[in-house]
């Protein structure tokens, strides 16, 4: 029987691997082939994907109603209502997904108090979408503080009761921090501070703005046609008060041109504010209100932003879902008439109807 050579074998195992006949040289190169295809089909394949243009869309204006209104603020064509006449004036901020169509059932009661002002945010509603700008992204939070005191300049409105609902809590909170003097108080209504909504950085967001990510972005958010309903009746503890009109009301900006692209923006807008951090900062009269079965923003970061704010009301809608102000309007009314006749003075009670609608908190 023949001796092993270590030498020989040290020399054999160096050719094979050099020459690809060692099994480990192969397994290698098949790894590094994978990854090859993998990286090209995640830098290149997106490319290759095709987007349809989208169909039955239309310039925002042939889809306004008849008390729609337009106005050029920073560049932006806004789409607004506005009713009532006098002080004070109620600044409404909708939500994600929303519009003016949102207060559709408490616009005119507040209407009959003062002068009321509902607006569309970009990439919402019929508010205009652009797609291309210098600077920062007008879809971006800060963009929005800066559009809603632009609008009140626009208007007119020296300060005003700002009203924001869900991420237009998170736009009037905002405000109310860096615009103290434009802002007689705030209504923050399920406020998304606490929910995550604002805060997205890091690797993520670098992905978000990939060429690649930008490609696909607006085919990924067109499966809101999709699921849209179905998120909105998690919206309402009762989904059976979510009616075929309020279908209507919601999916009316998916025939606005450009609707995909410019939520993917609003998307990868998105940047920490850090609010929670500044609460103690708010010193203006403030209303929390919550939905007690609210599966959105849960009612316990309104009970903690309430307990933050110095001097805040807090009130808790029973049965109730994340947009008490469709779901159960007259119970939201008449925690607003208890808070103007409250905090800000305001005689009786102004919207007509009880003060003790809600769990308010113990804290007056």
């Amino acid at each position: 029987m023949s001796r092993l050579n270590p030498e020989k074998l040290h020399v054999r195992f160096g050719r094979d691997l050099l020459t690809g006949g060692h099994p480990l040289k192969r397994f290698l190169r098949v790894v590094l082939i994978v990854l090859g295809v993998l990286l090209l089909l995640v830098v290149v394949g997106p490319f290759l994907v095709p987007v349809p243009p989208l169909k039955d869309v239309h310039p925002p204006e042939e889809l306004a109603d008849p008390d729609s209104r337009f106005v050029v603020v920073n560049g932006i064509r806004v789409h607004y209502k506005q009713e009532g006449q006098g002080a004070p004036v109620f600044l409404l901020l909708h939500g994600f997904g929303a519009s003016t169509y949102s207060w559709h059932k408490v616009f005119a009661p507040l209407a009959r108090t003062g002068t009321v002002i509902a607006f569309d945010r970009p990439a919402f509603g019929l508010t205009e979408r652009p797609l291309e700008w210098t600077g920062a992204s007008p879809y971006s939070t800060a963009s929005a503080v800066s559009l809603t005191v632009g609008l009140m300049d626009a208007l007119g409105v020296e300060r005003a009761i700002l009203v924001g609902h869900s991420a237009g809590g998170t736009v009037a909170l905002a405000t109310a921090l860096r615009h103290p003097e434009r802002v007689q108080a705030l209504v923050l209504e399920d406020p998304a501070v606490f929910a995550g909504g604002e805060a997205r950085g890091g690797f993520g967001r670098f992905l978000l703005q990939t060429p690649q990510a930008r490609r696909i972005g607006p085919l990924l958010v067109r499966l809101i046609q999709r699921w849209g309903d179905e998120g909105l009746r998690l919206a309402w503890h009762d989904p059976t008060l979510f009616t075929e009109e309020d279908r209507a009301g919601y999916r009316k900006p998916l025939q606005v041109e450009n609707w995909d692209r410019a939520l993917w923006e609003f998307t990868t807008a998105a940047a920490p504010l850090r609010l929670d951090s500044q609460l103690a900062a708010v010193h203006v009269p403030t209303l929390v209100l919550t939905g007690d079965d609210d599966r959105i923003v849960p009612p316990e970061q309104s009970v903690r932003l309430a307990g933050e704010i110095p001097g805040a009301r807090l009130v808790i809608v029973p049965a109730c879902g994340h947009i008490p102000h469709e779901e159960q309007p007259e119970a939201f009314l008449q925690a607003f008439a208890s808070f103007l006749a409250g905090p800000l003075g305001t005689a009786g009670d102004p919207l007509g109807g009880s003060a003790d609608s809600g769990r308010p908190a113990s804290r007056p």
